[in-house]
Parts: structure tokens; C-alpha cells; sequence
């Protein structure tokens, strides 16, 4: 059993998230605290490495005349060299800027323009060129360094190898500075300061300071969510806060990290490095389940004829969860004792065959794709938090602590709840955010005269303290009818369906709810070959009747269980996939919804040309 621990409320003797960090250094020394691939062999990094490393760069940046306070952007991959910079600019008292690699050069200029950033680290030539393309408008950037191992250009650009020796030089001749500038640190100043990612529209400045961090890798150790003795893997971008909230909780536990620097490598990397813990957003999750899905279904034989009894029953038993009502048979006995042992099994291996628990985080989990992993055996722990609240909140606790699914968990010690008159939910505690970066006005919306944080999501908290969100404020939808729409709910209950890929609800002042769908190109793939159907590409694919006839199966079932007025009337299947690259989604794989109204309008209109349904 893990042992839980209660966190302080107020401010912690512990003043910096490098303090943090240092502790950890003197505890475990040489131990292991990250690996990382080179030349495609997985290397350790010991605690002590890091430690020296990071000193290196405090040092270089201090002789770049990096002042406390200063804000110093990172832009790149899921890396160690990421983290190295990361703790360098705190080592060196500065602020530290994260941007998401996805970033344009616009949005890139924006932001470090916004944040007055001094210095920037840029993770290869792709995201060097974006401040190159850029430089005239940001005059306040001295200098870029690069972390991929690229030399500089004599000029603007230098190597993180030459900082770190003009680092070590440095501390050769100024031993203690880097200490002074850390000793110097107050709980209170700005650690990061966070770009939201903008799916409503111009991004802010979230400014986290050090005891927010800190106060999140004590929240992570108090409910025994990760433990010293698991191990991590790391795929999500380090400009979010859901991986901030992971690395102050790496500082304070101690556990080895694994570095995965692409999403499209993640399952490659899982099976390789092992780990027992694996932070993610629903969008994994989705995959996970729609291709074991998929690849079920379409066995031959006994083995298909099993699964698809199974996941018949499955349907039952999470129909009936829904309505909180218990299910059971003896073909659901059967696929308890049949057919999901082999699934975890399969699926195990896959994963290294050390999984012990999933942290979802980011975005809503399908309530129905929670209840596929737990019966096959897995855990999976869904929290709740933002940007603002340093990505803490709430979260649900492994075993022996009780998951309650379709919620995200009680609050960590420490962080007080309260649900306004219009349903909103309100967050007081050391976690929230400094403010805005230069918004006063929308830092006083924000955060109200008692401390309370209005954090635009609807929902409830029940008789054990656990909280459970209905919608974001602003992304309830109010059809002509005066009808309120929750869009994310029928989302996620189509996403639940192996062929659909991404969903938007559409319907705000519109007399009915229509839905924009892209559909997962392998399970539509296997749909065309059972019925014979040709195609050149896949953008043919989502032509076919077929594939319209399957996904207006799935729009037909989930209607069956709503009200009238919040079924799903028409909608299309778009003739590509959303992707980061094409701008509908976030970093995190959440869909701009805004992006995604607006690019497809004349889609969006023409479902209510006369209004006829």
C-alpha cells in the first residue's frame, strides 16, 4: 500500500522549485533520474549529471547578462536538453518562457514579444529559423541557443555546448554566483510563465510562480498518484502545464523520467522503456481503444466471434453504468473471464508489461472508453486542472484509493472548491496562477476580491468531495430554442465509436445540433474492404456511402438516448483529418473549436439553409 501525505496549505519552507530540485540532487546523486535516446540507444542520466549541467547554464546565461526576472523562451521538443535549459534559467533567477513547438513564427513573435524575452533556446534548425524570420520584430532578443547539438553562426545564434563552457569558465571564477542568484529566489516570484494554447482566441500569459510548483509536486506525492519507486514516460510537451506539473513532481519524487520527443513514436518508446506510470490526454487513450477495437472486430473465427460477444456485452454493461444501473449475464461473465484477460494481456505487452496506472489529463475522458480500460484490467487516474492552476486541482486516486469514473477525483489537500450560483466552479489555494501577463483587467476577472479563481468549467461536487465536470462556461452552446447544448459530452460519447476520429458540435443560435466528423482512416479502411468498395485516397473514402451509412449508425445511437432537441440532425465527414499542422488542433490534441466554426462555415451554414428540419 502507498502511503498518502497531507500537504501544507500555506506557503512552504521550501522556497523554489530549485530547491526542490536540489534536495533531490544531494538525496540521489549518481542514481538515475532520466533517459533519453541517442543514435537510437537509450541512455541514463544521473541526478548529479543534471545538477552539473544545469549549473553550466545558469552560469553562461548569467554572462549572457541574464537578470532575475528576466524571461528566457524555450521552444522544442519533449527533450533532456529541454529540461537542462529549463533549470538553468531558474538556477540563474530568470523566468523561463515555454513555447509549443507547433508554434508558427507569428505565434512565436507574439508571445516572445509579449513576454520581453531576452534569450531563447530553439531546438533545431526548423525552430531557430522561426526567430530568424521574425528577428526584426523582436528587439529586445539578444540571442538564440540551440539545444540539438547545431554550432552558432559567429553572430545571433550560439550552441548549448558553447554556453555550457563559457558557463563552466564562469563558475571557475565566480564560484557561489549561481547559488546567490537561487538563495536570492522568493517563493513568490514568477517561475513560467505559460502561453494558453489559444482555442478561443489570443493567447495569455498564465504567470506560475515557484511555490505554485511546489506546492504541485507535494499535491502529486499527498494523493500517491506516482510513487519514488515507479518510472515515467514523458511524451507531452513541456510548454504545457499538465508536464510542468509532472517535472516539479519528478523533483520531488525522485523517479526515473524517459523522454519521448514525438507522440508518433510514443508506443515504440513505452514498449522499449518500461515505465509503470503514463501521463496522458484522452486523444491516446481514443487511439489505444479504437484500434483494439478495430483490430478485434475484424478477427476471423472463433476468436472475432468472442470479441464481438464481448464488446456487445460491453455496450450493455456501459449503457447501464451511465444510468447507474448494475449489469450482468452470463456471456458478460464469459467475456470477463474470456476475452478482456487477453486484452490487458496483449495490450501489457505492449507497454512494457510494467503499466500500473494512466494519468489522464488535458481534456475530458469518454466516461465509456474509462469504464473499456478498467474492465480490462487497467488503471486509469483522471484529473482535473488548468493552466491557471498550475495544471492542479483534483484527481482520482489509485488503488487502494477509490476511482470514481465520469469524475475527476476530490480536490488535493490544500485547494478549496466552491460551485457558484450559475454552476461554475471556484478554486482558491497555492496553486493558482500570479496573473496575466500585462492583463490587470483580465487578471481581476479572473481571480475575484476573496482569492477565488473562476475557472469557466460547469460542474458539481458530490457527498465524498469528488468533482464532476458537465462543460466549459463558454463552450455551452444555446440553440434558437433556448435549449443549453453540453457539445463536449456528445463529443467524447461519438469519439467512443472506433470509426470516428474527431467530432464538433455545432448549434449555437441554430434551431437544431449539427456535427462536423472526421473519421479514423484504418477502421474506415477495414469498412471498405469487408464491403468491397474501391478508392484512390483516403479523402475518396470519406466519400462512400458506406462509410456515411457506419458513421450515421453511430449518430442514430447516441440520439436514441438524448432529447430531441439536443440529437445530432445532420452533420459531414470532412475529406481529411484534423492535425496540429493544419491548425484545428492544440499540442495537446484537443480541437480548436473556433478554428474549426470558422474554416468550415459554409459547411456549418448550409445544414440550416430554410431551416427545414
Amino acid at each position: 500500500m502507498r502511503a498518502t501525505k497531507e500537504v501544507m496549505a500555506g506557503p512552504s519552507s521550501v522556497k523554489s522549485i530549485i530547491d526542490v530540485f536540489s534536495a533531490r540532487v544531494a538525496k540521489a546523486g549518481a542514481s538515475t533520474a532520466a533517459r533519453h535516446k541517442v543514435a537510437g540507444a537509450w541512455v541514463d542520466v544521473a541526478w548529479s549529471e543534471l545538477d552539473a549541467r544545469r549549473r553550466r547554464v545558469a552560469a553562461g546565461l548569467i554572462g549572457l547578462d541574464v537578470q532575475p526576472g528576466d524571461r528566457v523562451a524555450i521552444i522544442g521538443a519533449t527533450r533532456i536538453d529541454w529540461m537542462v535549459a529549463d533549470l538553468g534559467v531558474g538556477s540563474a533567477g530568470a523566468t523561463s518562457v515555454p513555447i509549443y513547438h507547433s508554434n508558427l513564427p507569428d505565434e512565436v513573435q507574439f508571445i516572445a514579444d509579449n513576454a520581453g524575452v531576452v534569450v531563447a533556446f530553439a531546438d533545431g534548425k526548423s525552430q531557430v529559423a522561426k526567430f530568424k524570420q521574425v528577428r526584426a520584430r523582436l528587439p529586445n532578443l539578444r540571442k538564440v541557443i540551440t539545444l540539438d547539438g547545431a554550432p552558432g553562426d559567429g553572430d545571433w545564434v550560439m550552441s548549448l555546448a558553447d554556453l555550457e563552457k563559457q558557463g563552466e569558465a564562469r563558475l571557475a571564477t565566480n564560484a557561489g554566483e549561481v547559488e546567490a542568484r537561487i538563495a536570492a529566489t522568493a517563493s513568490d516570484d514568477v517561475a513560467t510563465i505559460l502561453y494558453t494554447s489559444g482555442t478561443t482566441g489570443v493567447p495569455k500569459g498564465v504567470m506560475l510562480t515557484h511555490d505554485a510548483f511546489v506546492f504541485g509536486g507535494e499535491s502529486i506525492e499527498s494523493r500517491a498518484v506516482i510513487a519514488t519507486d515507479d518510472s515515467v514516460l514523458l511524451f507531452l510537451p513541456l510548454a504545457h502545464s499538465f508536464a510542468q506539473l509532472i517535472k516539479a513532481a519528478w523533483f520531488r519524487l525522485g523517479y526515473p523520467i524517459a523522454f519521448c520527443e514525438s507522440p508518433d513514436s510514443l508506443l515504440a518508446y513505452v514498449a522499449e522503456s518500461r515505465p509503470s506510470v503514463l501521463p496522458s490526454v484522452p486523444r491516446i487513450f481514443e487511439k489505444i481503444y479504437n484500434k483494439v477495437v478495430s483490430d478485434g472486430m475484424s478477427k476471423p473465427g472463433i476468436a472475432g466471434a468472442l470479441f464481438r460477444m464481448a464488446m456487445g456485452e460491453f455496450e450493455n454493461y456501459a449503457k447501464a453504468m451511465e444510468k447507474g444501473q448494475a449489469y450482468s449475464s452470463l456471456p458478460f461473465t464469459l467475456a470477463k473471464k474470456l476475452v478482456f484477460p487477453k486484452i490487458h494481456a496483449a495490450l501489457l505487452e505492449k507497454l512494457g508489461g510494467r503499466m500500473r496506472v494512466f494519468i489522464s489529463g488535458g481534456a475530458p475522458l469518454s466516461r465509456k472508453i474509462a469504464l473499456f480500460f478498467q474492465i480490462c484490467g487497467f488503471v486509469i487516474c483522471e484529473g482535473y486542472g488548468l493552466t491557471e492552476t498550475t495544471a492542479v486541482t483534483s484527481i482520482n486516486p489509485p488503488p487502494p484509493g477509490k476511482i470514481k469514473i465520469g469524475t475527476v477525483g476530490p480536490a488535493f489537500p490544500g485547494i478549496d472548491v466552491r460551485i457558484a450560483t450559475d454552476g461554475e466552479i471556484l478554486l482558491r489555494g497555492r496553486c493558482i496562477m500570479k496573473g496575466y501577463y500585462k492583463l490587470p483587467e483580465a487578471t481581476a476577472e479572473a481571480i475575484d476580491a476573496e482569492g477565488w479563481f473562476h475557472t469557466g468549467d460547469i460542474g458539481e461536487v458530490d457527498t465524498e468531495g469528488y468533482i464532476r465536470i458537465t462543460d466549459r462556461k463558454k463552450d455551452l452552446l444555446k440553440t434558437s430554442n433556448g435549449k443549453y447544448i453540453a457539445p463536449s459530452a456528445l463529443e467524447n460519447a461519438l469519439k467512443a465509436n472506433p470509426l470516428i476520429s474527431q467530432v464538433v458540435i455545432h448549434g449555437d443560435n441554430r434551431k437544431f445540433v449539427s456535427a462536423l466528423v472526421t473519421v479514423a482512416e484504418d477502421t474506415a479502411k477495414k469498412i471498405a474492404k469487408d464491403k468491397n468498395v474501391t478508392y484512390a485516397d483516403y479523402a475518396e473514402l470519406t466519400t462512400k456511402p458506406e462509410i456515411r451509412a457506419a458513421v450515421q449508425e453511430a449518430m442514430d445511437r447516441l440520439n436514441a438516448t438524448l432529447p430531441s432537441y439536443e440529437a445530432v440532425k445532420k452533420f459531414a465527414i470532412l475529406p481529411k483529418d484534423f492535425t496540429q499542422e493544419s491548425g484545428e488542433l492544440t499540442p495537446t490534441l484537443k480541437v480548436k473549436r473556433k478554428v474549426c466554426n470558422e474554416r468550415y462555415k459554409t459547411v456549418l451554414d448550409g445544414f440550416y439553409a430554410g431551416d427545414v428540419v
